[in-house]
């Protein structure tokens, strides 16, 4: 069985410009990180022209399917009958973005078959979690 599940997307940009145009954006889930979602955008469809990846909580993303979700640099709303709003805040500016809400519910069903909500702390090695920040310190 896959530890690792990576989902294409549609994102579409929200701009200042009426046409929004459509970004490639990829979600990726791994069983070896249970709590986190990770959602890349390539070179060519940001502003420095290099790969950007946002890390943020799968409980984040399945909540803001429903209502308003986020105090940080990760924000998510739905947005009418089919979409979902994901705002990505950075010092350089904000990034809003829209992705159909069926894309992601089906990401997150992939997910959830793969790391049940509630189980996640059964994939995590609290030992090993534990000498490695021993080692850091």
């Amino acid at each position: 069985m896959s530890t690792v599940i990576e989902q294409s997307v549609e994102a579409r940009l929200v701009a200042a410009a009426p046409r929004m145009p459509s970004i490639p954006a990829t979600l990726h889930y791994d069983r070896s990180d249970p709590f986190a979602v990770r959602m890349t955008f390539p070179a060519p469809a940001t502003l420095e022209g290099v790969e950007v990846c946002w890390i943020f909580a799968r409980e984040l993303l399945a909540a803001g399917l429903r209502t308003a979700e986020g105090q940080g640099d990760v924000r998510v709303r739905p947005y009418g009958y089919d979409r979902t709003v994901l705002e990505f805040h950075a010092p350089e500016g904000t990034a809003v973005v829209h992705v159909r809400s069926g894309e992601i519910r089906r990401f997150l069903e992939a997910a959830n078959a793969l790391v049940p909500v509630g189980l996640e702390h059964l994939q995590t090695d609290l030992d090993e979690a534990l000498a490695e920040l021993m080692r850091d310190a």
